[in-house]
């Protein structure tokens, strides 16, 4: 039981930090392989972010449960376990605001500009709103990776306290 459940916390947050590291690669193929049509590339990089959170939920929840049966079952001491819940929590709590939040007010200043935000002014509000979320976007996915390296560290400690 020990081994089946340090491994379920292992693939929850490898899953989640993999696809993490990984999606500035992908994305940056999509703009590159479409650098004509930022429109399509973002359309993709929408939908990949959209996978990306659904994984990112699915794993944190699975992270959550796993450390809270681990302490319960004393495979680890209930004290080492509060720093990476806490952890996971705050990560689970910027994808649903980047997911539900920020995605969606992106969409919404895209559709008011007219479908395409290339072919929109500079200075058009909808735009420049839309230049601000894109950057808050990429600050909250550096937060949720950089959340979860320090959730590796702390349970990395959880596992040399072991009850």
């Amino acid at each position: 039981m020990k081994t089946l459940l340090r491994t379920l916390l292992s693939l929850a947050l490898i899953v989640w930090l993999g696809a993490e590291i990984f999606f500035p690669f992908t994305a940056r193929i999509a703009f590159r392989t479409l650098r004509p049509d930022t429109h399509a590339a973002g359309m993709i990089v929408r939908q990949l972010l959209t996978i990306l959170h659904g994984m990112g939920l699915v794993s944190g929840m699975v992270a959550l449960a796993v450390l809270a049966l681990t302490s319960a079952l004393g495979i680890y001491k209930p004290r080492t376990v509060l720093a990476p819940m806490g952890l996971v929590i705050l990560m689970i709590g910027f994808t649903v605001y980047s997911q539900f939040g920020i995605i969606p007010a992106m969409e919404r200043d895209r559709v008011a500009v007219g479908g395409t935000i290339d072919a929109a002014d500079a200075a058009n509000p909808a735009r420049v709103h839309f230049e601000t979320l894109h950057q808050r976007s990429e600050q909250v996915e550096e937060a949720i990776l950089l959340l979860g390296l320090a959730t590796v560290v702390f349970v990395a400690k959880a596992e040399t306290e072991r009850g």
